[in-house]
């Protein structure tokens, strides 16, 4: 990926082929909800590839993409823009959401339910049948690009009281539900982006889906595919296998002593 230096430095345009397997037929789905210019919502756990499949979507739309990282900080003016004082002028910088909007790009709003309500509001009018971004701070009202298309994702595994969507934000998007890739695919993922061994990623997706199968049992999220590839990454360079796992996978998952003996239970089994 690549800054455009034509529009701004907040705009990537994906200029090579993101490493990307289907699922199912989520690229044909995709492709005719951009053609509708239809707000897309995809829904899945971390790290199953929601992000990367926006990204390879970019690159075979021939789209820029704008990417923002939600968090409980950011308010509509870290999205629309705001007035700053430059050379003793003060003068108006627009946000990401703003930029995508004015030349077209697909802007991604990942992890969505992290933002605050008030701040989500703001792309009510950007995803119905008007299409516009109201600048309150400047009286403006801009008609969304032809080719602009606003993408959320969240993980409904976190939803809570405090953090769920409101079903004013959820009935104006068509949704796609991501999971961990079936085991063949995740393999072939596997070995091709952590530069292992099929036999290798294969074992790697096998201690992936046993520890899936622990949710119930304590885990509050099961090893993702990124975790699995972070793992083979490391035993390529070097490092020795079940190190590696348990550095990659069994660390990040928990603080729990007990869990983190039964997950190198589990890799000695394996391995």
């Amino acid at each position: 990926m690549m800054r455009d230096p034509s529009t701004d430095d907040n705009i990537t345009l994906v200029t090579e082929e993101p490493y990307y397997v289907e699922a199912d037929s989520e690229i044909g789905m995709f492709t005719a909800a951009y053609d509708a210019r239809l707000p897309v919502m995809l829904k899945g756990p971390t790290g199953c590839g929601k992000s990367r499949f926006v990204e390879y979507m970019a690159y075979r739309l021939g789209r820029p993409l704008v990417t923002v990282a939600c968090h409980e900080d950011l308010f509509a003016s870290d999205l629309i823009g705001r007035y700053l004082l430059k050379s003793d002028e003060t003068v108006w910088v627009d946000g990401p959401l703003t930029r995508a909007v004015r030349v077209g790009a697909i802007c991604y709003l990942d992890e969505i339910v992290e933002a605050r309500k008030d701040t989500t509001v703001v792309i009510h009018p950007l995803t119905d049948n008007r299409r516009i971004l109201n600048i309150d701070k400047k009286g403006e009202t801009i008609p969304a690009h032809p080719d602009f298309s606003m993408v959320i994702s969240f993980n409904p595994g976190y939803q809570s009281v405090l953090k769920d969507m409101k079903q004013s934000t959820r009935q104006r998007f068509v949704a796609f539900d991501f999971s961990y890739p079936a085991p063949e695919k995740e393999t072939e993922i596997v070995a091709h982006e952590g530069g292992v061994a099929t036999e290798l990623a294969g074992q790697l997706v096998l201690l992936g889906q046993k520890i899936r199968n622990m949710r119930e049992h304590g885990l509050t999220e099961g090893a993702s595919t990124r975790l699995l590839i972070y793992a083979a990454q490391l035993i390529s360079r070097g490092i020795e296998l079940k190190n590696a796992c348990r550095t990659a996978v069994c660390q990040p998952l928990t603080d729990d002593v007990r869990l983190q003996q039964t997950l190198a239970d589990i890799i000695d089994d394996i391995f």
